[in-house]
């Protein structure tokens, strides 16, 4: 469309801000709903793959209750509160009152790495798909939910597929096909599955400080023959898929055009604001973040930080050796981190450490306490470039 009055396009107004969604399904990243078996069928299987796996993963199971009774609300409810809580000791019941949409559900198991279904009820991004003889008419009113079906279990005295499944799943003779029995191989499966949704890599070098107590930008001081945040970069990119520098938005102009750059979204936050906007870009990857301060960082400190990664925690963390409370700037902060240090801002925290001590994290004990140490001023800088030129030396 043309205006008017100068001859220019005109500019469509844009109502939302362009950000990267998050790839979940109705409630989490990792779901799959089994359907087709009677609903006992369904916990069973349920209750055997989560004990297999949940002493590496975290597990969580949906379902709809069977009761056909109208009956009073439990605990307060009745009474007319919307949420109820009880402290069960083992464990923690919450029951709500209130009506739990979409994005609540997803807000409430987003810290389960891998979420169960009963099909039969609801749906899922993923489906697994049991034939019963006598569950036919059940499984082809859910017809329309097959839209990724990645595993079919055949139950006792079934030695073919539905017709109308083969139709609705055209790949089915590419799919595994085992009977509903073969334990074993179901939750190897589901394991496998697992182990391909780990979130790939990112590196994030932080160079946005304005290095006040130095009096000139930590982030190019060059102790290995190149500036520190190239330095730190080159050492990522063994590590990670991609890596990239951040910084505030008028420092993008001086950074050298063959590095990445990710300037901040989240202003005024410091090296909070930095991994918030690493996770607004792109939040269905982790991030290995590193302070361009540390010069006496090696190979060997990212490499026992990657091998002991666990992405089922919201993060893995040095452990200070001056306080024992984790290292958030140089971590590894997982997908799941992302919503939860959103929640923490809400709430008026800025602190990345905060976010670290009081959720999830798994620590480690560093192998190199001097490869933590930050230089943050003149009197830093020449104790670490004298202890730098012995080594070299000596070497």
């Amino acid at each position: 469309m043309i205006s008017n009055e100068d001859n220019q396009p005109e500019r469509k107004h844009k109502k939302h801000a362009s950000l990267t969604r998050s790839v979940t399904g109705n409630f989490g990243r990792n779901e799959w709903a089994i359907l087709g078996a009677p609903c006992i069928n369904i916990k069973l299987l349920a209750n055997d793959v989560i004990a297999a796996l949940s002493p590496q993963y975290k597990c969580a199971y949906a379902d709809t209750s069977h009761n056909d009774e109208v009956t009073l609300p439990p605990g307060r409810l009745a009474s007319g509160a919307v949420l109820d809580y009880t402290d069960q000791l083992n464990n923690h019941q919450f029951n709500f009152n209130n009506e739990l949409r979409p994005i609540s559900f997803k807000q409430q198991f987003a810290d389960a790495d891998l979420v169960l279904v009963n099909g039969n009820h609801q749906p899922a991004k993923a489906q697994v798909v049991v034939i019963y003889h006598n569950k036919s008419a059940s499984l082809q009113k859910r017809v329309d939910q097959l839209t990724n079906v990645e595993l079919i279990l055949l139950a006792d005295y079934v030695d073919d597929l539905f017709d109308f499944i083969k139709e609705a799943v055209p790949n089915w003779q590419q799919l595994p096909i085992y009977r509903l029995d073969e334990t074993d191989k179901i939750i190897d499966f589901f394991k496998a599955k697992m182990r391909q949704t780990k979130p790939k890599l990112n590196g994030l070098v932080l160079t946005g400080g304005q290095s006040l107590r130095m009096g000139h930008d930590k982030s190019t001081i060059n102790w290995f023959g190149k500036e520190q945040r190239y330095y730190i970069a080159d050492l990522l990119k063994e590590y990670c898929d991609d890596v990239f520098i951040s910084c505030r938005a008028e420092q993008q102009q001086d950074v050298a055009t063959d590095y990445n750059i990710l300037s901040d979204t989240f202003t005024g936050l410091g090296p909070f604001g930095a991994i918030l906007s690493a996770f607004r870009e792109k939040p269905d990857s982790a991030w290995l973040v590193v302070a361009c301060d540390m010069p006496l960082l090696g190979a060997d400190t990212f490499e026992h930080l990657i091998s002991n990664r666990n992405p089922s925690a919201i993060a893995t963390a040095y452990e200070s050796a001056f306080d024992g409370f984790p290292e958030p700037l140089i971590t590894i902060w997982e997908p799941k981190s992302y919503p939860v240090s959103l929640a923490f801002l809400a709430q008026g925290y800025s602190c990345p450490r905060k976010v670290l001590i009081n959720n999830n994290t798994t620590l480690l004990k560093p192998i190199n306490i001097d490869a933590l140490t930050n230089v943050n001023t003149p009197d830093d800088f020449e104790k670490i470039k004298r202890q730098i030129h012995q080594k070299i030396a000596s070497t």
